[in-house]
C-alpha cells in the first residue's frame, strides 16, 4: 500500500527566514583605503585575490587605519575616475553616507580583518539559492501544566525567534490542565502555530478545538479520538503501539485514513544505549515501505540524553532526516548543553537541504555549525611580522597568533612564545590598566591557539551561530599611555 501521508504545504516550507543570500553586485573598479602599516598586506592580499575588477589603493597620512573617520578621510581622500566603490577598513569609526554623499558613489566598510577580503569577496561562499528547507522544527514546552502562562509564552517567543516552526505544548501524564485551551488561544493569538503532546483524547480535544494543528501522538491506545478531528485537517503523528513493533502501525495509519487526516509517522528514535541503531533502521524502513510518507523524528532524545556538544550530533542526525523523508523534528532545551538546539537544527535543516539536493559535500557552504574550531585559521608569516615592525615608530604592542605561538611586538620589542605569563614579563608593562589590557587580549590569543581558531587583536573570537558581535567601543580605545593597544589594522 502506498502512503502519502499528508505532507501538507506550510508557511516557509522550502524558503525559511534566512534564505538566499542577496547577490554581490558587480563592481568594475574599487578603491581600498587603508593607512600606512596595512598597505603591504592590503596588496599582498589582492594580488593574491587575483579578482575580476581593478583595483586602486589609497594610502592616507596615518599609521594605523583603524584610527581614521569617516568626516577625517572626507578631508583626505582622492578618488580616481571610474571607481564605482570606496571600500574602507572594516573598523573604521563614522558613517559611510557622507563619504558616499561626497563622491557620489557607494561606500561600504570592508572586514574588519584584511585577511578576510577573499571571503567578502565571495570565495567560499554559499550559492545565490542556498538557505532552503523542507523539514519544520517543534520546540517542545515540557510540562506546560505545571508552568505558569507568562513561563510559557516567554519560552514559546524564545524558540520561535531561534526558528522554530511550531511550538509543541507538552503536557504531563496524570496532571490536570485547565487552562490548556486559554494557553493555547494566546499563543495562536499571538501568531504562534501550535501542537499538542499528550495521548489524553480529552487534551487532544481541547487543544484542537482551541487552535492546535498538529497532534503528538496517535496508537491504538487512543484511535477514538480520530472521530473528533475528522474534518478538521489537523495533521496527526502516528506511532507504533507501546512496546510493541512497526507492524502495529498499519490499522492506526488505515484509521487516519479512513477519518481523512494527514499524518506523520514517528517509528520512535531510541537513546542511545537503549536500540539506537535499531530505531534509525526503523525510520529507513518506513521510508522504504512508504516513500511518500513524512516522518517525525524526536531528536531531543539523542541530544538531551548524551553528554555531547550538540552542533555536530544535530548536524548528522539532520542529515539522516533529510535522506530518510523525516519531514519535522521535535527538540528542547531542557539540558544546558542543549542550549541553542532550535538555532543549530535551523542551521542544519538548510545545510543538509542543499547538501542532498545539490548532491554535494555539506563543506565550505555554511561554517556557522563550526563552534569550537574555526574553519580556517589566518596567520601571519614571521617574515610578514618583521616587515609589520620594521615600519613601526611607536610603543604600542601589536598582537598576534598563529595557531601555534603567540607574537606580541612594538617598534623595540618582539616577544614571541605560547606561556602568557612569560610574555607579559618581558614587556615591561606596570601600569595598571595597561596589564589589565594586555592581559586579556594575551588570554585570548592563548585560547584561539588552544582551540585552533583565528585571532584578532580586540576582536571577538568565532565561535559559529553563537558569535557575539564585536565591541565598538574596545575596538577604538584609545591609549592614554605610550604603552598602548591598538592593533596594525
Amino acid at each position: 500500500m502506498t502512503r502519502k501521508g499528508g505532507e501538507a504545504d506550510h508557511p516557509g516550507a522550502g524558503h525559511g527566514a534566512e534564505s538566499a543570500p542577496s547577490p554581490r553586485p558587480s563592481y568594475r573598479r574599487i578603491l581600498f583605503v587603508t593607512g600606512k602599516l596595512a598597505e603591504p598586506a592590503l596588496r599582498r592580499t589582492l594580488s593574491e585575490l587575483a579578482p575580476a575588477f581593478a583595483c586602486d589603493v589609497a594610502v592616507l597620512k596615518i599609521t594605523v587605519a583603524a584610527l581614521m573617520t569617516t568626516p577625517w578621510i572626507a578631508k583626505f581622500l582622492e578618488v580616481p575616475p571610474g571607481t564605482d566603490l570606496i571600500l574602507l577598513p572594516g573598523m573604521v569609526e563614522g558613517d559611510t553616507a557622507i563619504l558616499s554623499d561626497q563622491f557620489g558613489i557607494p561606500v561600504q566598510k570592508g572586514p574588519k580583518d584584511l585577511r578576510e577580503l577573499p571571503q567578502h569577496f565571495g570565495q567560499d561562499a554559499p550559492p545565490t539559492d542556498y538557505g532552503a528547507w523542507d523539514i519544520e522544527i517543534l520546540a517542545e514546552i515540557n510540562n506546560a501544566p505545571k508552568r505558569t502562562p507568562a513561563d510559557v509564552r516567554a519560552e514559546a517567543e524564545y524558540y520561535r525567534g531561534s526558528g522554530a516552526d511550531l511550538i509543541d505544548v507538552g503536557c504531563t501524564p496524570g496532571v490536570s490542565f485547565p487552562g490548556l485551551a486559554a494557553l493555547v488561544q494566546e499563543l495562536r493569538t499571538a501568531g504562534t502555530r501550535v501542537s499538542i503532546d499528550s495521548f489524553d483524547p480529552a487534551e487532544i480535544r481541547t487543544a484542537v478545538g482551541a487552535g492546535a494543528e498538529l497532534v503528538l501522538s496517535v496508537n491504538r491506545s487512543n484511535l477514538e479520538v480520530l472521530e473528533d478531528l475528522r474534518g478538521t485537517g489537523v495533521r496527526v503523528v502516528a506511532i507504533p503501539d507501546f512496546g510493541k513493533g512497526l507492524e502495529t502501525l498499519e490499522p492506526t495509519l488505515n484509521a487516519l485514513e479512513r477519518a481523512g487526516l494527514p499524518y506523520l509517522i514517528d517509528p520512535i528514535i531510541e537513546p542511545i544505549g537503549f536500540g539506537f541503531m535499531a530505531s534509525l533502521e526503523r525510520y529507513a524502513e518506513i521510508h522504504r515501505r512508504y516513500p511518500e510518507a513524512a516522518q517525525l523524528m524526536g531528536v531531543g532524545n539523542i541530544t538531551e540524553l548524551t553528554s555531547a556538544d550538540t552542533t555536530g550530533v544535530h548536524a548528522i542526525l539532520l542529515a539522516i532526516c533529510q535522506e530518510v523523508g523525516v519531514r519535522a523534528v521535535l527538540t528542547t532545551e531542557v539540558i544546558p548543553w542543549a542550549r541553542g538546539a532550535v538555532r543549530e537544527i535551523d542551521v542544519a535543516r538548510r545545510l543538509m537541504y542543499h547538501a542532498v539536493r545539490q548532491r554535494t559535500l555539506p563543506k565550505k557552504v555554511d561554517d556557522r555549525l563550526v563552534t569550537l574550531k574555526d574553519p580556517r585559521v589566518l596567520t601571519y608569516s614571521d617574515a610578514e611580522l618583521r616587515e609589520l615592525q620594521g615600519q613601526l615608530k611607536d610603543a604600542n604592542f601589536r598582537i598576534f597568533a598563529d595557531g601555534k605561538r603567540i607574537t606580541v611586538l612594538n617598534h623595540a620589542l618582539f616577544v614571541q612564545g605560547t606561556e602568557i605569563q612569560e610574555i607579559f614579563d618581558q614587556l615591561g608593562v606596570n601600569e595598571a590598566g595597561h596589564a589589565f589590557y594586555l592581559g586579556k587580549e594575551l588570554a585570548r590569543a592563548k585560547l584561539s591557539i588552544v582551540l585552533g581558531k583565528t585571532y584578532r587583536q580586540e576582536g571577538q573570537l568565532a565561535w559559529g551561530y553563537l558569535t557575539p558581535p564585536d565591541d565598538p567601543i574596545r575596538e577604538h580605545f584609545k591609549p592614554t599611555m605610550r604603552t598602548g593597544t591598538k592593533p596594525a589594522d
